[in-house]
């Protein structure tokens, strides 16, 4: 009995080198945004001994310029006065407090992809334009077998003829198969035909790939609502995961489209590409705050395994670490 709940050294060796890994990851991919972010930060609190009515401006100043929102950037500049009037500057570590406000905010949903009761379940991939929404389904796609399970893409963006052979060759890149219709196919047809083929086939996951549409834009919002009704109608309960994709560079744009697609087609995640070109990857907290989705999967390159399943405590090491 003695050996009840004693720690399994061999498995936290494993998995503290997966977060290492994970986490060197997130930092190189949060560099720009990083950089910045740390610079003003020290900046600001290394030219005064104490907290001032104009330092604390200039900290609310470099942490909206990071794409923080308003929400966030009060949090944290709340703590960090309560730190300073309890403990001192010695005691009040702005980027410790910063980290743990991110990761608090950050931890309140579950960021592991859905899994139908039984079955197949099928994921719909949204957003607007020249997000990444292809390139994120393959590794979607790709990540899912590597964890042993079978995945199948449906090409259910048919207005852009692209698509469709970007799709097929990165299904053949990450061997996945790819359910497609012809041109102009009614997007909703072939989802019909990728749930049967992947019914048939007994996959574990269906990834669909949809059309870039603008937020703003009714007519195509009431065509994605379509869509998921012909899932539904032929899989209960599909699609079982909805999933926007945002594009980082964006900065707090990306808020705007989440707030439309949201109130189209509720939404059960988000997926952030592009981390690794912007010093804006704050949004993603902003984001978060705002609207309770949980970040899924965060895009920090453009390889294959570059597509990374969401930590809220290494995202926010990696952005407020002091080491540069």
């Amino acid at each position: 009995m003695e050996s009840r709940g004693r720690a399994n050294p061999a498995g936290q060796l494993i998995r503290s080198q997966f977060l290492m890994g994970l986490f060197d990851k997130f930092k190189a991919g949060l560099q720009k945004t990083h950089s910045k972010l740390v610079h003003e930060i020290k900046r600001i609190v290394t030219r005064s001994p104490k907290l001032t009515g104009g330092s604390l401006e200039e900290l609310e100043a470099a942490l909206i310029g990071a794409d923080l929102g308003m929400q966030m950037t009060e949090q944290i500049i709340e703590a960090v006065k309560k730190a300073y009037e309890t403990q001192g500057k010695e005691g009040a570590d702005v980027f410790t407090i910063a980290s743990a406000e991110v990761e608090k905010s950050l931890s309140t949903t579950s960021n592991q992809l859905k899994k139908a009761d039984s079955g197949l379940t099928v994921v719909s991939i949204v957003g607007v334009n020249g997000t990444g929404k292809t390139t994120t389904s393959a590794k979607m796609a790709h990540m899912i077998q590597l964890q042993g399970k079978t995945a199948v893409l449906g090409a259910c963006d048919t207005f852009r003829a692209a698509a469709i052979e970007q799709l097929k060759l990165w299904g053949q890149r990450v061997k996945v198969p790819v359910i497609a219709g012809a041109d102009k196919a009614d997007p909703a047809a072939v989802a019909h035909d990728a749930i049967t083929a992947s019914l048939a086939r007994h996959a574990d996951y269906l990834f669909i790939d949809t059309a870039g549409r603008l937020h703003t834009k009714h007519n195509l919002m009431q065509e994605l609502q379509k869509l998921h009704r012909v899932m539904g109608k032929q899989l209960a309960g599909a699609p079982h995961e909805v999933l926007l994709v945002l594009d980082g560079t964006t900065g707090m744009n990306a808020l705007n489209q989440a707030r439309e697609f949201h109130k189209a087609v509720p939404l059960t995640g988000l997926v952030v590409t592009k981390l690794d070109g912007t010093s804006k990857g704050g949004m993603v907290v902003a984001i978060q705050k705002e609207l309770g989705l949980p970040i899924k999967f965060i895009g920090l390159g453009e390889q294959a395994d570059d597509l990374q399943p969401f930590d809220a405590k290494q995202f926010a090491e990696a952005l407020f670490s002091e080491k540069e």
